[in-house]
This record gives C-alpha cells, sequence and structure tokens, in this order.
C-alpha cells in the first residue's frame, strides 16, 4: 500500500518548493542570464507529470506514462522528480540535494510501490529536461541600445545598469503561452496626450520612495511588486498549502499551474 502524504511532516512538493527558494535566494547560484521562473516551471512540470502518471486524475503537462501502477508512491515520484531536475540545473547543490532526497525518501515505507514512484520520477525529470534543453534560455542576452528620443527607455537610478537584464528572454519557448506576445498590453499612449501627463504624474506621485501622496496600502503594494515576485507567490501558496493539509496531488497541480503561470 502507498504511503500517503499524512506520513510526513512536510508534503514533499512545499518541501522541494521550499528547497529551490532558498537555491534561489543563494548569492550567485542563480545563473544571471537565466530567469529563475524556468527553474520553478520545469522542476513543478516534473512534479506534476510524475505524481499525474501514478494519479491518473488529469491531462498530463508534457510526459505522458502508460502503464504506471496506481499504488507507487506519489511521494517519491515528487521527490524524485524534483531532486533530479535541480541536480541538472544546480550541479553545485548535487550534495545537499543528495542529502535532501534521501530525507524526503526516508520518510516513505520501504517496498515496491517506493522503487515505482522513484522511477516514475526519474523518467518524468529526465523527459522534461530534453523536451526543454533547446528552448533559448541558454542564449546570450541580446545588446540593448539606449536611445535619444522623447520616450525612449534609460537606464534607471539608483544602480543605472549598463544593460537591461534578460533582453533575449522574449525568445524563450513559453511554459503556458501559445506565444510570448499572446496577452501583451498595446503601446502606451502618446507622450503628447492629456493621458500620459496624468499617468506619469501620478506614477511620480505615489511611485517615489517615502512618496507622500501614496497610501500605507498603496507603498506596501509597490514593495511587494518589486521585489522577485516569484518567491512570494510560491511562499503564499505553500501557506495556503499548508492550511488546506492538500494532498500531494493537490499539490502538484497548485505548484504546476502556478509557476508555469509564472514563466
Amino acid at each position: 500500500q502507498a504511503a500517503s502524504s499524512s506520513d510526513q511532516s512536510v508534503n514533499p512538493v512545499v518541501q522541494w518548493n521550499k528547497n529551490l527558494l532558498v537555491i534561489v535566494r543563494t548569492p550567485d547560484a542563480q545563473p544571471t542570464t537565466i530567469h529563475p521562473t524556468r527553474s520553478f516551471a520545469l522542476m513543478h512540470a516534473a512534479i506534476y507529470d510524475a505524481v499525474n502518471a501514478i494519479d491518473g486524475t488529469h491531462t498530463p503537462y508534457l510526459v505522458r506514462l502508460d502503464g504506471t501502477p496506481r499504488s507507487a508512491s506519489q511521494e517519491a515520484a515528487a521527490a524524485s522528480a524534483a531532486h533530479d531536475v535541480l541536480v541538472a540545473l544546480y550541479p553545485t547543490f548535487k550534495s545537499t540535494l543528495n542529502a535532501e532526497l534521501l530525507q524526503s525518501l526516508a520518510q516513505i515505507r520501504d517496498g515496491e510501490h517506493k522503487v515505482q514512484g522513484i522511477r516514475v520520477g526519474q523518467t518524468v525529470a529526465d523527459q522534461i529536461l530534453a523536451l526543454r534543453s533547446n528552448d533559448g534560455s541558454n542564449a546570450p542576452p541580446i545588446p540593448y541600445v539606449f536611445g535619444n528620443a522623447p520616450g525612449d527607455y534609460q537606464s534607471t537610478p539608483p544602480n543605472f545598469p549598463p544593460q537591461p537584464q534578460f533582453t533575449h528572454w522574449p525568445r524563450v519557448t513559453p511554459f503556458a503561452l501559445q506565444r510570448a506576445n499572446q496577452f501583451r498590453p498595446g503601446p502606451p499612449p502618446m507622450l503628447t496626450s492629456d493621458r500620459y501627463s496624468v499617468d506619469f504624474n501620478e506614477v511620480k506621485s505615489v511611485g517615489i520612495a517615502n512618496s507622500t501622496s501614496a497610501t500605507a496600502d498603496q507603498a506596501l503594494t509597490g514593495q511587494f511588486w518589486n521585489g522577485a515576485i516569484q518567491n512570494y507567490w510560491n511562499e503564499i501558496s505553500q501557506t495556503a498549502s499548508v492550511a488546506q493539509n492538500l494532498t500531494t496531488a493537490k499539490n502538484a497541480r497548485l505548484f504546476a499551474l502556478l509557476n508555469l503561470s509564472l514563466a
């Protein structure tokens, strides 16, 4: 009989999400040309397809495994899939990730269900990584030339970086969208329009640090969206997961939906 998620103090999907948050927050661990949302999407896509291969109640994202026993451990599949993806993405963390995997698997009863779950996770992780190996994320950033005309983008204070980041990212194959510009908003209003003046003055007044016109809620909202938003949303999802005592299958779907939409 497969071990249930209640056998573990922390659900493996949540635990491996925490593991990745630690990595992306470690100085110099995240490649500067690879957006961290890709790592979250890859890991949770693998977890979802591995768990769903056993659960069998939803449509796979990319990988379909036929004939997977329903008695295989979803928890072992989730942990194994997450581990193998992260080792491929962050090889310098291999020893730490190996230790985390042993800790995750130690909470699952030994037996064939555990072995089957591990095998499912490994298989799905390999296929997910292979399918995304040529998605354009390894391409060098495209040099940006700053213009001098009114309305042209300029390097922003206070650090004034010499180049914008992730200029190549619009060419990376999306995880959920059909194309990168599928829901792109229209252009800004004309520089000479009243709408532009109103919007500009509002942003300058409300958005400046220590603004005297921004409400407390507006200031907090600005701080929230100014940070590494994918990290915040994942922490919010962790809190919701624990509060709702979600199963491994439900956690796999929750975090896959979140991170595939953020990537």
